[in-house]
């Protein structure tokens, strides 16, 4: 165990964004009015007690907290664990890779994509150069966090010439541009803001609903939580956003309205939010083998579609906007059953 958590030190060390660092060690210094060696100190003992990340400690706000609740908070040590055993490395592919997500869920898409192969197809190429919306968004086929993603128009493009442009970027995927519902365009018009739904498959094969989460994009074309946005939590059972939206960054306060369409948060209604609930437990079901997955839904005037699945989805997007930690929730489904995979390795921390 202490060997594991030395290498998961190392990881952390190598990962990390020593800016962000600075800033929350300073804001936590003079939060707290204590030493940032004491703070530091505290720091690496939580990194091996808690199994937490080192930027973990703040954003949990561990600086503030006492050592019982601490124990209640997931970082990610031990969220790499628990993924590795409910989503084996031998069957994630099929989440990890966009092609080989959309190919395997396609059903459950309301927006036309296609990878090189299926663009040689020069009805496939028009359908896409067609689209209303007259952009495209090309993404990596194995970005994470919003990351190796470009919207281009329609028209830069003619026929097949879009096959050329994604060989020399390393794109392997492109997609219709998501026209998003009235609602949350009129929420936060700058990006396509997507609902986070955690799914759970217990010992019986049944879904169980880990936690719904809004991100909420603020003035950016993307709503990772990572690249300096929002999110708010969902009622499961409404869709009724239930509390202020969070950032990531601990220096920045809690939001109950937008902070640049004047929108309010609590109380927004997710549209369609029964047919989302329904499309995302079938999609839990079509391949069991992953049995944990922070699921990315679009919600349009059509109603809800799926962007991707997650099979090491985010801690921070799960537990932040509820300001709680949430690992007893997990812990029921540890049980003895449930298989254990023998590779290990590093731990990969996932933006939100």
């Amino acid at each position: 165990m202490k060997i594991k958590r030395v290498m998961y030190l190392g990881y952390y060390i190598k990962q990390l964004d020593n800016k962000k660092f600075n800033l929350f060690l300073n804001y936590a210094a003079q939060k707290t009015g204590k030493s940032k060696t004491a703070l530091l100190n505290d720091l690496l003992r939580s990194v091996f007690k808690y199994n937490i990340s080192i930027l973990e400690y703040f954003q949990f706000r561990f600086f503030e907290k006492e050592i019982s609740e601490r124990e209640r908070w997931a970082g990610t040590g031990y969220m790499y664990e628990y993924q590795l055993t409910m989503n084996p490395t031998d069957e994630r592919h099929i989440l990890d890779d966009k092609r080989l997500f959309y190919k395997n869920y396609r059903e459950f898409f309301v927006h036309s994509v296609a990878d090189r192969e299926e663009l040689k197809n020069p009805e496939t190429a028009e359908k896409l150069l067609s689209s209303k919306a007259g952009k495209l968004v090309f993404k990596a086929s194995d970005g994470k966090g919003g990351a190796q993603v470009e919207i281009r128009d329609s028209s830069d493009f003619a026929g097949t010439d879009m096959i050329g442009f994604m060989k020399k970027n390393n794109y392997g995927l492109v997609e219709e541009f998501i026209n998003q519902h009235p609602d949350l365009n009129r929420l936060s018009p700058s990006a396509v803001n997507t609902v986070r739904i955690f799914t759970q498959l217990n010992e019986e094969g049944e879904v169980e609903m880990l936690g719904c989460r809004l991100r909420i994009s603020v003035n950016s074309p993307v709503d990772n939580m990572a690249a300096g946005n929002l999110a708010a939590p969902l009622d499961e059972k409404s869709g009724v956003v239930i509390g202020p939206a969070v950032y990531s960054d601990i220096t920045k306060d809690a939001c109950t309205i937008h902070p640049v369409t004047k929108v309010k948060i609590p109380g927004f209604q997710v549209p369609f939010w029964p047919e989302t609930i329904e499309m995302v437990k079938r999609a839990a079901k079509k391949h069991p083998q992953n049995r944990s997955i922070g699921w990315d839904v679009v919600i349009t005037e059509k109603g809800p579609g799926l962007i991707e699945g997650n099979h090491d989805w985010c801690k921070l997007l799960w537990q932040l906007p509820v300001q709680k930690g949430l690992k007893s929730i997990l812990e029921r489904y540890k049980g003895p059953d449930l298989p254990k995979k023998e590779k290990q390795g590093e731990p990969v921390s996932v933006q939100a």
